[in-house]
């Protein structure tokens, strides 16, 4: 079972064993890692769904929710929940799974976590790779829960066919950013916790927000953790995808891009780079463009 052939053959059969292996050899850059991910059928039908939003939002219960109906209805679902990574201890917190305890045991259901490793946004190259080794295998549906911050609500729309946001009723004061940077990635926007003050009235402002623009996208009320809503959203998840070639074109540009970041920035050792730099700080003359320059001769 060492061969990237039967490695791929084996994620196509929907083993979750040599699923999880081929994630841990693509995500640590062990080979076979390299020929799996170059030998991929990524022309599956899985439909990937990202599911971003503010922290608080209830976006891991929301998951839960989606999965739950899905596999209801017969599918076959992967999770994959990326967690910050903390730029103090390169740890991360993977913590929020817990809230999907109830989808781990069920034989339809696959679950990963994913540390941003530093990526600004949330999405890093690890994460592409990882999203293409889910869709090699049988899923019928991917989900993609980005951590929320910074730009990741944006990036995800370069990984999924279609992007969810999500929204809470006290999210009525940030109508102005939401306007201004979700409005263009947003193919759904989903008002969670709708049972609360205020959710009818932010839903209905969301909505005229939305019709001034050049797009027409749903605004689905929803109440997770009851399964109020979820039924039409996974109904609205279900649709056939729109194929838009220009859109198409520039979110594979997208993605090139990112891994060829990645792939240039393979021999920077961040851990090291921190240690130099506590050393390098302890001299009078330091220079952070001088140092910079040192450092990357040094990793060439």
């Amino acid at each position: 079972m060492n061969t990237h052939l039967s490695i791929l053959n084996e994620l196509k059969q929907g083993n979750y064993k040599v699923l999880a292996r081929a994630l841990t050899l693509v995500e640590n850059d062990i080979a076979p890692s390299d020929l799996i991910l170059t030998n991929l059928d990524t022309l599956s039908g899985a439909v990937v769904i990202g599911i971003t939003g503010p922290p608080g939002a209830g976006k891991s219960t929301l998951v839960n929710a989606l999965t739950g109906q899905l596999v209801g209805d017969g599918k076959r679902v992967a999770i994959l929940a990326i967690d910050p990574t903390s730029p103090f201890n390169f740890g991360s917190l993977l913590g929020d799974r817990i809230r999907m305890a109830a989808q781990f045991n069920h034989p339809d259901v696959f679950i990963r976590s994913l540390a941003t490793r530093g990526a600004l946004g949330g999405i890093s190259a690890k994460t592409i790779e990882m999203v293409d080794v889910l869709k090699a295998s049988n899923f019928d549906v991917i989900l993609i829960e980005t951590v929320g911050v910074g730009q990741s609500e944006v990036e995800i729309a370069g990984l999924a066919d279609k992007t969810v946001v999500v929204l809470v009723p006290e999210s009525g004061d940030e109508i102005q950013n939401i306007k201004s940077g979700l409005m263009e990635v947003a193919d759904c926007f989903v008002v969670n916790k709708a049972d609360r003050d205020g959710a009818d009235v932010f839903a209905n402002n969301l909505s005229k927000m939305i019709h001034q623009g050049v797009k027409s996208v749903p605004v689905i009320k929803t109440v997770a953790d009851q399964g109020i809503g979820i039924p039409e959203l996974v109904k609205w998840i279900e649709r056939p995808v729109k194929n838009e070639n220009q859109r198409k074109v520039f979110l594979v540009a997208e993605k090139v891009w990112k891994i060829i970041q990645h792939r240039k920035m393979q021999t920077i050792d961040k851990i090291r780079l921190h240690d130099e730099i506590q050393a390098a700080l302890l001299k009078d003359d330091f220079n952070v463009y001088r140092f910079t320059e040192n450092f990357i001769k040094s990793a060439g």
